[in-house]
């Protein structure tokens, strides 16, 4: 997140989520380097957090914040947005950082594979965007506002097609880009003509039921009138 020459001191931070249902518990890993995939970085730390509210995966909102101050000192935080719980971890320079060589074997590496290194981003984007929007779609069904004007034979036409992809993830890893992108067509082909519907139910509910109110509120004021003649 933080790129190389970047001016310090600096802040930077981005949201992730969970990877399985009911995750009450995520690893952070701190790495140094300039590729694409974690394993083919220098690891810095690693830290919990704990107690995350049992939710699908998909849905809980984790904010990791890394903060480089003046000095070189990194600090990383992990913060669940709906408990506000936080975690963190302080990296030094003296601690496990990368000499000069050591980082020009790395960005050596990081140039020589660097196509590579960004077919494998976009796959992994690709990957979690799916994942996400699978996630949010199961999360709707069960939101306070929309669960009760899903009819039954549309939720469970949705829940199965989420455990159908989900599957399909699990099972084939090296998908492609446009893989992943037409499976998340074939979700938002069901989903959303129902959640239209869904939407469209509930403004005319509204509607429905303003109209009531105001004709109520008529009848009052033409009694009110009535009563003073």
């Amino acid at each position: 997140l933080i790129k190389r020459n970047t001016t310090i001191p600096t802040k930077q931070t981005q949201t992730f989520t969970t990877y399985a249902d009911n995750q009450t518990s995520v690893l952070i890993q701190v790495f140094e380097g300039e590729r694409s995939m974690s394993k083919d970085n220098h690891l810095l730390g690693t830290f919990h957090l704990e107690n995350i509210p049992p939710m699908p995966r998909g849905v809980p909102q984790i904010e990791i914040t890394y903060e480089l101050d003046a000095n070189g000192i990194l600090t990383v935080s992990a913060v669940e947005k709906s408990t506000q719980k936080i975690s963190k971890i302080t990296i030094t320079n003296e601690k496990g950082r990368l000499s000069k060589n050591e980082i020009e074997k790395l960005l050596e590496e990081a140039e020589r594979f660097k196509q590579e290194d960004e077919a494998i981003r976009l796959k992994v984007e690709a990957k979690n965007g799916l994942e996400a929007y699978l996630g949010n779609v199961k999360h709707s069904l069960n939101e306070e506002k929309l669960k009760n004007k899903f009819r039954e034979e549309d939720k469970k036409l949705i829940l199965n097609k989420i455990e159908e992809l989900q599957q399909w993830i699990d099972s084939n890893p090296a998908a492609s880009v446009q893989h992943y992108e037409s499976k998340q067509k074939e979700l938002e082909g069901i989903y959303n003509p129902i959640i239209q519907r869904v939407y469209q139910a509930g403004e005319n509910s509204y509607q429905n039921s303003s109209q009531q109110e105001n004709s109520e509120h008529d009848r009052d004021q033409k009694s009110k009138v009535d009563e003073v003649d």
